[in-house]
């Protein structure tokens, strides 16, 4: 597998009638399948299986981590992702807790998208009130950066209660948190977000044309250098996509055409030849696919990660895992190969556990956390920890990996943070 770039699918876990037999599959089935389909990502040879949340019907994943883990538990070398984790509804101690367990189970092979979500009743029934959901968003990260990066975290903010010397366990595999994505549909304080930190950026790019994600786009590369992270072209770029396919072009609009019409999503709106024109759905041949998919670095520049949703709108498994063979046999290794084309050599590879490990240990021995016998109490036993973390090394100029700027933001100061969350 080239690591360049990545390639894989995402799910939004919905549970949708089959408008071509009238069936809708129950919570059980649809969760088996999508095991079933995460698998088979891996088998294709495809990279990343991503995963949503939501906390309402019609949608199943309201525990991302647990399907994640049992997923890993029966892959390989398939990187979990998430579609999105809530940070806004989430506790940041829970999500810290969650993913860094998550690391250890799947030997690294873990990153996540941050998001808002779009489901506004989910706010208060956890609590919250949507009208802060910026600042929470803002808030939370901060925090949940600092619960992976200290062994003991003394913070008090606005939407949760003050913490005291706590130490958010496990610590994260190898002493390096989990890679984030900060995901965003049409808000550009996340991309600025994302920038600050020298995060990635994932925009979800199947709504909306192209103009609207070249904007956010650019803007994200723009604040990231503006941060002292690289230059414009080395910030970290992932994007979601749509396709359906069969081997002629007209079998496929006739197969996928009632699948559209009726989908919650978009049904009953545009007619699919009108989202085609204006959104990256694509319904054809995998050769038009794979045109589409090759001319996405002309819109946006040279970017490491492309996923495809491919499970929705009430699509029967058989058909998925159709479809999963053809993006994998047909559409993906020429995609490689196409978008490796005249790459330049100082845009980064696509973020995994072992490079980012080896950006901040070299070939030396990584960060193994042992307890002392302090029990939790930091405040008067000293350190949780027998060990002093190894501090990350000064990042050179252009690294995707570099450190963040420590003013002109406003997400705070970062300067007392190791710089290894990339």
């Amino acid at each position: 597998m080239s690591s360049q770039m990545q390639f894989g699918i995402f799910s939004v876990s919905d549970i949708t009638r089959d408008p071509t037999t009238g069936q809708t599959p129950s919570e059980a089935q649809r969760i088996s399948d999508i095991v079933t389909i995460a698998k088979h990502v891996e088998e294709v040879g495809l990279d990343v299986f991503a995963l949503g949340e939501h906390h309402n019907p019609p949608f199943f994943s309201s525990s991302p981590t647990t399907t994640l883990a049992y997923i890993g538990a029966q892959t390989e070398r398939l990187i979990l992702s998430t579609a999105t984790t809530l940070i806004t509804t989430n506790d940041p101690v829970k999500i810290a807790e969650d993913y860094a367990m998550l690391q250890h189970l799947t030997g690294g092979r873990v990153d996540l998208v941050m998001g808002r979500g779009n489901t506004g009743p989910v706010y208060p029934w956890f609590g919250q009130d949507i009208r802060q959901g910026l600042a929470l968003a803002i808030e939370n990260y901060a925090l949940l950066r600092e619960l992976w990066e200290k062994d003991v975290v003394d913070w008090e903010g606005k939407f949760r209660t003050p913490l005291q010397g706590f130490t958010s366990t496990p610590r994260p595999l190898d002493g390096v948190p989990p890679f984030v994505w900060h995901g965003s549909i049409r808000t550009p304080e996340i991309a600025e977000q994302a920038a600050y930190y020298g995060d990635g950026f994932f925009a979800n790019n199947i709504f909306w044309p192209k103009e609207h994600y070249q904007r956010l786009i650019t803007l994200y590369r723009q604040r990231y250098a503006h941060y002292g992270h690289g230059a414009p072209e080395q910030a970290i770029v992932g994007l979601g996509g749509q396709a359906f396919m069969a081997k002629n072009s007209q079998d496929a609009v006739r197969q996928f055409r009632p699948y559209f019409d009726n989908a919650p999503v978009y049904g009953h709106g545009p007619s699919l030849e009108e989202f085609q024109e204006l959104t990256p759905l694509t319904v054809g041949s995998p050769q038009q696919v794979i045109d589409r998919y090759a001319a996405m670095r002309e819109y946006f520049g040279d970017y490491q990660r492309q996923l495809f949703l491919v499970d929705h709108a009430g699509l029967p498994l058989k058909t998925v895992l159709e479809q999963l063979d053809i993006l994998g046999g047909e559409v993906v290794p020429v995609l490689r190969k196409e978008l490796a084309t005249d790459r330049p050599a100082e845009v980064p590879d696509a973020p995994t556990h072992a490079a980012r490990v080896a950006a901040v240990y070299g070939d030396g021995p990584t960060r193994q956390a042992r307890p002392t016998s302090a029990g939790g109490n930091n405040l008067t036993v000293g350190g949780p920890y027998q060990d002093t973390p190894v501090a990350a090394p000064a990042a050179t100029s252009g690294s995707a990996f570099g450190p963040a700027a420590t003013s002109g933001s406003a997400f705070g100061p970062a300067a007392t943070q190791k710089k290894v969350a990339r």
